[in-house]
């Protein structure tokens, strides 16, 4: 009986195959894993750079020869005194600046810049923001008054400079003819004219230009104001103006303050609706920075001190659009990065 029974006998492991196989398998399973920072990432990190580079580099290239290149230029000129002729030899340094600085033009235009920026925003703030609160409401001709109202940003400068400089004429202009109508006499000199309301004329117009922009901005923002707050608001008795005290204008903040920050850069650069009304005058009375430059490269062939004024007008528009956005636009960028911290952290804790 005991030789029947049949002993098993233990594979060698030179004859047995299961083991190289499963080693095979582990080699071909480690080797599909890629390594970190080895060639199998190297391919679509490339691609994924050259597509970046594919999409960067023209606007690059424009912001280069558009932005900074200019710059560089003005810089260049305003240590010269050159007459738009000849190389670059008379080297003056910081002088131009010290007679831009000290010319009462200048700073004359300086002041004008700063008034025109508050009188923008302390009236074309209220203003925009009371019109873009009655068409919110469901109105017959909603549609229309918000068109017509946001025309005349559209409209070409050129055109809206000629079309008011023809309007506000001494005694056949438009104006002029309807206040002799009603018994009303304007300046004698002509609303463009005369030099104690020529800028507040020049503003007044500036404010019909550019409402339109301030009312749609408004609009855009009160389309994300929920109305489970209003409702909620009206059933606690609310009035009207505590609801667009404590409500609307609190949920409407960046984007009035956004408005702001744009209408004060414009303010600073404006040229065109100046110089089509004006030129300037009379006397200077509305001179802006970027007028005082360009009559003083244009028209004197002074292309140093334009370069200095352009320069200092450059620095005066960075200075003032860093402090605001520091002081002002600060609890906007905190907010947004304290939501996004929030929602990072909101994810983690579902992992």
């Amino acid at each position: 009986m005991a030789d029947d029974v049949t002993t098993p006998v233990a594979a060698s492991p030179a004859t047995s195959h299961p083991q190289p196989v499963a080693a095979g398998r582990a080699l071909r399973a480690r080797s599909a894993v890629p390594a970190p920072g080895g060639r199998r990432t190297a391919g679509p990190q490339l691609r994924k750079r050259l597509e970046i580079a594919f999409f960067v580099t023209p606007a690059l290239a424009i912001f280069l020869l558009f932005v900074i290149w200019p710059i560089l230029t003005a810089v260049q000129l305003s240590v010269y005194r050159w007459k738009g002729f000849g190389p670059l030899v008379d080297f003056v340094g910081l002088r131009n600046y010290v007679s831009v600085l000290t010319n009462d033009v200048f700073t004359d235009s300086l002041v004008h810049n700063l008034v025109i920026v508050v009188a923008s925003i302390a009236i074309q703030l209220p203003l925009g923001l009371a019109i873009a609160l009655l068409l919110n409401r469901k109105m017959w001709g909603q549609g229309l008054l918000r068109t017509i109202i946001f025309v005349p940003y559209v409209l070409a400068e050129v055109i809206a400079g000629v079309v008011w400089f023809q309007l506000l004429q001494p005694q056949y202009g438009v104006l002029d003819t309807i206040m002799a109508a009603v018994g009303l006499q304007g300046p004698a000199q002509g609303w463009l004219g005369d030099p104690d309301v020529a800028l507040w004329t020049v503003i007044v117009v500036l404010t019909w230009k550019y409402l339109g922009l301030a009312v749609i901005l408004f609009l855009a923002g009160l389309q994300g104001v929920s109305e489970d707050l209003y409702e909620a608001a009206q059933l606690d008795g609310a009035t009207w103006w505590q609801v667009q005290r404590k409500i609307t204008i609190p949920l409407l903040g960046p984007t009035l303050r956004t408005w702001a920050f744009l209408s004060m850069i414009g303010s600073l650069q404006l040229f065109d609706m100046v110089w089509i009304l004006t030129g300037g005058g009379p006397a200077n009375a509305t001179t802006t920075m970027a007028t005082f430059l360009i009559n003083e490269g244009t028209r004197r062939q002074n292309f140093g001190i334009a370069g200095a004024a352009s320069v200092i007008l450059f620095v005066v528009a960075l200075v003032m659009a860093l402090a605001y956005q520091h002081f002002i636009l600060r609890r906007d960028t905190q907010a947004d990065d304290g939501g996004r911290r929030a929602a990072r952290s909101r994810k983690g804790a579902t992992r």
